[in-house]
């Protein structure tokens, strides 16, 4: 990898046209050991320009052939797997085995099941005499997050490209190397000049000019609310789609039958995983009042077992969170928690006792949290957890809905019926019940502030193309 302060335009890497650097920081030892090109409107442009003259031809490719660019891609993506794990592991603090096992596994998921659903999937159907063709939209812009970066670059690139369409793709500056390795994969695959872009930079820069691109046709975007909002008021003034993945702040109901031992283990080890940097963390845990002081005791248990230590040791679950600014946000919600009255059961303010420096942040617990408090309100995205009592199942799914966010909810019992008429009450894109296995074919999505289009598989495809209905194609 020795692109680090190069863009990638039309099929080559390139010089940016507005030559600046930003340094890329390891967020265990807080210094930085790389810097990459950070481009501007001129370098978006061209990058837009590239992706706009591939277009003509790449729509009209055949299935067959982005079924074997797909499949290209995914044998090149499978030779640098282990790099792009070696980049997320020191760009953004993930113990070396998550990063592979979990992190870097998902390009791999992702990538196989949209070649399984480009195989089936329906671009035309009759409906009496009128053909329903659904047609790639065009340049897309795709803006992802540093949180599970290669995870969201490959949910918006393979359906990009089954799709037929061209795009420019602007990752995270914060973990930016995963997605230099990934553009090296497709250059590698022989994706077509001018069909995948790539522009490093700052979201205000370049996601802001991309945004506003009148020449873009849709938004992909992964990250905050804050920064979703900002994309979709600037990409309004040229009416292009927007599909926004934005923030979470899901709720966890453990309904009065569950087993609490295993059901209080899994959520809180669930929710401290990557960190707790996961939109659709469960956050908030949900439990009988009159359970509380058991799953206190149960939760603090889990959370104590978490090993949080240097990214490379063998026994390390949990690394730091990914930078100085998540660090001191975190920081500052922690003691929100203390200050407005939350019964702290373990963790807090401050690093763990073993580390000096880092931004590794110790797993914490609050309890007797009440809905209204700002580490029930807020997107916290580091390891922390609130437990809060309710009275009965009513309650729990009032204090539940009770969120400007919807992007994820978790229902908990041992009656199957009982949690799917939870399940149904719960305004959220994806319910979890017991725990299941993820399912990359399931969309991935979210209600209110969580945004709106979906992600994943089949509902990925219908996100990137445009549905024409040419009538009196066939004989009435």
């Amino acid at each position: 990898m020795n692109h680090e302060r190069e863009h990638y335009v039309n099929g080559a890497w390139v010089a940016p046209l507005e030559p600046k650097l930003l340094d890329v920081v390891d967020p265990s030892t807080e210094e930085a050991f790389a810097q990459i090109a950070v481009g501007g409107p001129k370098d978006v442009d061209r990058a837009v320009a590239a992706a706009r003259a591939a277009f003509p031809s790449f729509s009209q490719t055949s299935r067959k052939d982005r079924l074997d660019l797909l499949r290209a891609i995914l044998a090149e993506y499978t030779k640098r797997r282990d790099d792009i794990a070696a980049a997320l592991s020191q760009e953004m603090g993930a113990p070396l085995k998550f990063a592979l096992e979990r992190q870097a596994a998902t390009g791999t998921a992702h990538l196989t099941r949209m070649i399984q659903v480009l195989e089936t999937y329906p671009f035309e159907e009759v409906q009496g005499t009128t053909l329903i063709a659904r047609e790639p939209i065009g340049v897309v812009g795709l803006i992802t997050p540093w949180n599970w970066p290669i995870n969201q670059i490959v949910c918006k690139v393979a359906p990009g490209i089954a799709a037929g369409c061209t795009m420019v793709l602007k990752p995270s500056e914060v973990a930016p190397l995963n997605a230099i390795i990934w553009t090296e994969v497709m250059h590698a695959a022989g994706v077509p000049a001018g069909v995948y872009n790539m522009v490093q930079g700052e979201g205000g820069v370049v996601g802001n000019a991309m945004s506003s691109h009148p020449d873009i046709d849709m938004m992909s975007f992964t990250g905050s609310t804050r920064a979703g909002i900002l994309v979709a008021q600037a990409a309004a003034v040229t009416v292009k789609r927007v599909a926004q993945e934005l923030g979470g702040k899901s709720a966890n109901i453990l309904l009065p039958d569950v087993d609490f031992k295993t059901a209080v283990t899994k959520g809180v080890l669930g929710m401290m995983g990557n960190s707790g940097q996961s939109c659709n963390a469960p956050t908030r845990m949900f439990v009988p009042a009159d359970r509380h002081e058991e799953v206190k005791a149960i939760a603090k248990a889990a959370a104590e077992r978490v090993v949080v230590g240097p990214v490379g040791d063998a026994g390390t679950t949990m690394g730091p969170v990914v930078s100085e600014v998540q660090f001191n946000k975190i920081q500052r919600l922690i003691e929100a928690g203390i200050k407005e009255g939350a019964e702290l059961v373990t963790g807090g303010p401050g690093r763990p006792e073993n580390l000096n420096r880092g931004y590794f942040v110790r797993p914490t617990v609050f309890a007797n949290v009440r809905n209204d408090m700002t580490i029930a309100r807020e997107e916290i995205f580091g390891p922390v957890l609130a437990i809060l009592p309710y009275r009965d199942e009513a309650h729990a799914i009032e204090m539940a809905n009770d969120t400007v966010y919807g992007l994820a909810a978790y229902v908990q019992s041992a009656d199957v019926a009982s949690a799917r008429r939870v399940s149904a009450q719960m305004r959220a894109g994806n319910v979890f019940m017991n725990y299941p296995v993820g399912d990359t074919a399931a969309p991935f999505g979210g209600y209110k502030q969580s945004g709106n289009g979906r992600e994943y598989g089949k509902w990925a495809l219908d996100d990137f193309t445009e549905i024409k209905a040419v009538i009196g194609y066939e004989a009435a």
